[in-house]
């Protein structure tokens, strides 16, 4: 009876006074004992509210029934479709929304409902994965920030590879103790393309020098970030390497001369399909026998054959001065390895000759880095 007086009241009252009467009677049906009849008709006279042409009574709906579990879901999924500042409400608070429909939410492409739902208390599995798959920049960002979200390492690489030449996302993926070392390793490469152009069309630097310095930054920076790693992280980030072309002569040059043979091993294997052991043994072997082969297998240029039989030799003479961890270049094994390959190169045309010289320069920059600071340390 109660409710269907409300029904005929709401057909000639004033929007304000129809707002307040939605919310008394939604706040009944969730806190009042109602009988089952009353309890229908409540929620009929909601679904009817739903086409009601004020937004102030809409609103004043949503928000009564949004924080509740109990809230009738018909109503719900009504509200979800209203304009966005209604839908954004519900989409954001209610607990009695299912995964799947959270998701058809952010599959709408429309961005304050995909932000909404970031914003939740909490975000299980599937619904962070789609925010990572389909969500804008802003909405991606939200989700990193929020610490309810249960975000795995693939969610995480799907937002790196959408958002991450963007530096506040960018800032909050390599923030994260979590990330994959795949992914850091790939935002690292992001960034260093994305300086190369940006230097360049600054005209700071002409281009192709631009993406040269950006490359070795990048090998730099991977170097590091396989340092210290798990053996299963290195095999992982070895794996992105390959599948991204970025296992190149270079890297591998440097991976070698920073005393990483975990990380070089690693690529070989992938690059030769020889087991990890079988390059092992090969890289052991003083006499150098079996290195052409496996230098060949792992399809390494042949100009660069030389260069790494150079840089075979002086280790099996100096060994390797890096503690596990350790990923800075040694500035005596690169110059040992220029002297040794000086007369075989091809001079200043040589582009393997320039890549050893600057990773001389750059090992003493760093020695020097580090003496000078002892010295200051000490005084």
């Amino acid at each position: 009876m109660i409710v269907r007086q409300f029904l005929m009241w709401i057909q000639t009252a004033p929007p304000e006074e129809r707002a307040d009467a939605t919310s008394a009677l939604a706040r009944a049906y969730l806190y009042s004992e109602l009988s089952s009849g009353d309890r229908l008709a409540a929620e009929a006279a909601m679904t009817v509210l739903l086409d009601d042409p004020s937004v102030l009574v809409r609103r004043a709906l949503a928000e009564s029934l949004a924080s509740s579990e109990y809230a009738p879901r018909t109503v719900l999924l009504g509200l979800t479709q209203d304009q966005l500042d209604i839908a954004e409400i519900v989409a954001e608070r209610s607990p009695a929304l299912l995964d799947v429909e959270l998701v058809d939410l952010a599959a709408s492409g429309k961005e304050r409902l995909q932000l909404a739902i970031a914003s939740r208390e909490l975000i299980s599995r599937a619904v962070a994965a789609a925010i990572a798959e389909v969500g804008s920049a802003s909405a991606c960002l939200v989700l990193l920030e929020n610490s309810a979200a249960d975000l795995t390492g693939a969610a995480l690489a799907r937002i790196a590879e959408r958002h991450g030449h963007l530096a506040a996302i960018r800032d909050e993926l390599l923030a994260r103790e979590d990330l994959p070392t795949e992914t850091r390793q790939a935002l690292v490469a992001i960034l260093a393309e994305t300086l190369a152009r940006f230097v360049a069309h600054k005209e700071w630097l002409p281009e192709a020098r631009a993406k040269t310095v950006a490359r070795e930054a990048c090998d730099r920076a991977t170097v590091a970030i396989a340092a210290g790693q798990t053996p299963e992280q290195v095999a992982a980030l070895v794996r992105h390497l390959a599948q991204t072309g970025q296992l190149t002569g270079a890297l591998l040059m440097r991976a070698l001369l920073s005393g990483n043979t975990h990380f070089l091993t690693d690529s070989l294997s992938e690059l030769s399909g020889l087991s990890p052991r079988r390059i092992s043994s090969i890289l052991a072997d003083r006499s150098g026998h079996g290195f052409r082969a496996l230098f060949e297998k792992a399809g390494l240029p042949q100009g660069a054959y030389g260069a790494f039989r150079a840089a075979i030799e002086v280790v099996h003479e100096m060994g390797f001065a890096g503690a596990p961890g350790y990923s800075a270049l040694g500035r005596g094994m690169v110059e040992q390895v220029i002297a040794r390959y000086a007369p075989e190169s091809f001079g200043e045309l040589d582009e393997l000759y320039a890549l050893l010289r600057r990773f001389a320069a750059e090992a003493a920059r760093d020695e020097a880095r580090h003496f000078t600071a002892d010295l200051v340390a000490a005084a």
